[in-house]
C-alpha cells in the first residue's frame, strides 16, 4: 500500500529502510492494523463472542429464575428480595468471563502454539511494541462486547424475575459500562499472563484458579488477614467495582487495584517477550 503524501525533509535523508516504514506504514499504528486483521480472521474469535452472548443469557436466565423461587418459597430463610436487573447480568460476569478470557489468551498463546508467534515478531521487532499492539486490539474489542454482554443478560433476567425485579436508567447506565471495563482490564491481565506462559492450558487454568479458586478459597478461610488478602486480588477488586459498594472499599478503588493487577502482568509480559526465544 502506497501514499501520494510527500515526503518530509528529514524522512528523505533517512536511510531506505525509515523511507519505506514512512510511505507503507508501521510502527505502533501497522501493529495494531495487522493485529486487528488478524484476530477477525479466525473463526475462534466468532465462536469466542458467541459463546460469551450465549453463557451470559443462560447465566442470567438460571439467576433470575433462582432469584424467584428464592423468593416464593416459604421455607426460605433469607430471601433476597427485589433485586437489579442489571445486577443479575452484572453478578453473571464471574462464569461469563472465562469465555471471554479464552479469547484473549488466544490472542497470543493461540500463535505459540502454532508458531506464528516467530513471523510475529519478524514484522514487529519490539517486543513490547507487539504485546501492546495485541493489548490494544483485546481491549477496542472486549470492551463494547461486556457492554453488549450486560445489555443482553438485563434484557433476558428483568421479565423473568417479574414483581421481584426492578430497572432503572441509571442503574444500567453504569453496570454496562462498568462490566465492560472490568473485562477489558482483566483481558489485558490474562493477556499478560499468555505471554509469560506461552500455553492456553496453563494460562486458563491459571486464570481459574486466580479469578475463582483462590480468592473463594481465602474469603471463606475465616483469617481476618486472608480475607484482607482475597479483597485485594484482582476478581474481588473487580467485584467490588460492579457492585458499586462502599465495603470493604469504595468502587474506584476497586477500579485502582484492578488497573494495577493488569499493569503488573503486561510488565510482566513484557518482561519474559524481551527475555526470552520465540
Amino acid at each position: 500500500m502506497t501514499t501520494d503524501a510527500p515526503l518530509t525533509a528529514d524522512v528523505q535523508d533517512a536511510p531506505h529502510a525509515t523511507r519505506a516504514a514512512h510511505v507503507r506504514g508501521g510502527g505502533t499504528r501497522g501493529a495494531v492494523a495487522a493485529e486487528w486483521t488478524k484476530l477477525w480472521s479466525v473463526r475462534s474469535t466468532w465462536w469466542g463472542l458467541a459463546g460469551s452472548l450465549l453463557m451470559m443469557v443462560l447465566m442470567c436466565v438460571i439467576m433470575a429464575t433462582a432469584t424467584v423461587g428464592a423468593n416464593t418459597d416459604p421455607a426460605a430463610e433469607d430471601p433476597p428480595g427485589v433485586v437489579s436487573a442489571s445486577g443479575v447480568a452484572t453478578g453473571s460476569v464471574d462464569m461469563v468471563q472465562f469465555v471471554v478470557l479464552t479469547l484473549a489468551i488466544l490472542v497470543i498463546t493461540g500463535e505459540y502454539a502454532t508458531g506464528a508467534v516467530r513471523a510475529t515478531l519478524q514484522w514487529v521487532p519490539v517486543r513490547a511494541r507487539m504485546l501492546l499492539a495485541k493489548g490494544a486490539v483485546v481491549a477496542a474489542v472486549v470492551l463494547p462486547t461486556g457492554t453488549v454482554l450486560a445489555l443482553a443478560g438485563t434484557a433476558t433476567a428483568y421479565p423473568l424475575l417479574g414483581e421481584w425485579g426492578r430497572l432503572s436508567a441509571a442503574g444500567l447506565a453504569r453496570d454496562a459500562p462498568a462490566t465492560g471495563v472490568y473485562l477489558a482490564l482483566v483481558s489485558l491481565m490474562i493477556l499478560g499472563v499468555g505471554a509469560m506462559l506461552r500455553s492456553t492450558a496453563a494460562t486458563l487454568t491459571t486464570a481459574f484458579l486466580f479469578l475463582m479458586v483462590l480468592p473463594l478459597t481465602l474469603a471463606n478461610s475465616g483469617s481476618r488477614v486472608l480475607v484482607h488478602v482475597a479483597d485485594a486480588l484482582p476478581s474481588s477488586a473487580g467485584r467490588h467495582f460492579l457492585s458499586g459498594e462502599d465495603a470493604p472499599y469504595p468502587a474506584a478503588a476497586g477500579l485502582a487495584i484492578l488497573t494495577a493487577w493488569t499493569a503488573a502482568a503486561l510488565a510482566g509480559g513484557i518482561t519474559v517477550l524481551r527475555r526470552r526465544d520465540a
